[in-house]
């Protein structure tokens, strides 16, 4: 008797090298592949990690987001008067009174109402549609309301109270999803606090953490300062004040102030980095703090890392510190939403408060201590635990719900 294969529709805005990304990858090696068919919508079809996609994956990109994008993105002035230039009149003023009334009522749901009302509905329809780069707007504006699917459902990646959301929009929406996936316990808790009116709703499903892939990947040789001595700090992200590179180019700046011979390789890219290259000639760092771009496999730095620090402001699980642990890295991390569920301070890392002097002790610290930082690697080594197992029974599960 033939298996009849259930259909999920994934949707992203894009594979960008990114944290989302890189978890949507490690989910699809979870999906029991004789059960269930993908395909993935992007909003653009672009991004260092789209090659990495499987081929067993269908991948597509809308046919609307290029006409969307500037009226979003763009300040509303500019939208009515390029409206105007084309004639579009009416649309216009629709635009308008739309804009002013869910300003005025700080409701966006019925700004996105007349902007989606032109774009058709996704031509087929699935047993299964996750809107996976949540909180955005567009994305799980259209899964909710133009994806027909007999389940939807919702990932939140951010922690909401930082990552500012619509609180009407989202209380609509959620109403339209079956189920909200936090990818940690606090940022389940920081979501309920925002939006308390779905309190059996919201669900954790923790991303995917792939130890043996990434200790593989991290066997590729690469050049990495080898002939260099002295204290190697790591750290992954994208270049943006949320990650709080900025911090640690003042911490590294006090460190080599304090005589410590220490070179610190930031691995990401992002919209800050002509700022943090002005930060660094400021505090005349050029030689010892690294922006090293985006890399397809960061694992090589990481693991002839001497100290992984994660300096962010805000998270919402932080993929990048998980994976830190996989290499059995010493580490320090501020105390972002999530950090608490994957560190135990003073066990297997030291978790400080997000400001510059507890980042500075807390390195300093491990820097003078090597056996402090022995201590931390070898309870990773001992307490390390592998998600991918309960990705895989959580959609053989589900494909057995009709």
């Amino acid at each position: 008797m033939r298996l009849i294969k259930k259909s999920i529709l994934f949707m992203l805005s894009s594979m960008n090298v990114g944290g989302v990304e890189k978890s949507f990858l490690s989910l699809l090696s979870s999906i029991p592949k004789d059960k269930y068919t993908v395909t993935l919508l992007l909003l653009e079809k672009k991004g260092g990690f789209l090659n990495l996609v499987p081929d067993w994956v269908k991948v597509e990109e809308v046919t609307w987001y290029q006409e969307l994008k500037p009226v979003i993105m763009q300040p509303p002035q500019k939208t009515v008067i390029d409206f105007l230039k084309s004639g579009r009149f009416i649309k216009a003023l629709l635009f308008v009174c739309t804009y002013f009334i869910s300003k005025k009522l700080n409701d966006r749901y019925i700004y996105y109402r007349p902007l989606f009302k032109e774009i058709p509905e996704y031509p087929r329809s699935f047993d299964i549609a996750i809107a996976y780069q949540g909180p955005t707007e567009v994305i799980d504006y259209y899964v909710a309301n133009k994806v027909k699917a007999y389940n939807k459902s919702t990932w939140i990646h951010f922690d909401v109270e930082k990552h500012v959301i619509n609180k009407k929009l989202y209380t609509k929406l959620h109403q339209q999803f079956d189920s909200v996936h936090a990818v940690s316990e606090e940022a389940k808790q920081r979501l309920l606090k925002v939006l308390p009116y779905y309190k059996d709703k919201p669900k954790v499903f923790p991303n995917i953490i792939q130890n043996k892939v990434i200790h593989e990947m991290s066997m590729e040789h690469v050049n990495f300062d080898k002939n260099y001595k002295g204290i190697k700090i790591v750290t992954v992200g994208r270049l943006s004040k949320e990650k709080g590179q900025d911090m640690a180019i003042q911490v590294l700046s006090k460190l080599k102030q304090d005589g410590y011979k220490v070179r610190w390789y930031c691995i990401g890219e992002g919209r800050a980095r002509s700022d943090y290259e002005k930060l660094i000639n400021e505090y005349q760092l050029e030689e010892s703090f690294m922006l090293l771009g985006s890399k397809m496999n960061p694992y090589p730095y990481v693991k002839n890392a001497d100290i992984y620090v994660q300096p962010s402001r805000h998270e919402g699980f932080c993929l990048t510190l998980a994976e830190a642990k996989c290499l059995y890295k010493p580490i320090v991390t501020t105390d972002f939403t999530g950090a608490k569920e994957q560190i135990t301070d003073g066990f297997n890392g030291l978790i400080v408060k997000g400001n510059f002097n507890e980042l500075y002790e807390s390195i300093k610290y491990l820097i003078d201590t090597p056996e402090v930082r022995e201590k931390l690697s070898n309870n990773l080594i001992d307490n390390m635990m592998d998600t991918t197992q309960q990705a895989a029974d959580y959609f053989n599960n589900l494909s057995e719900v009709k």
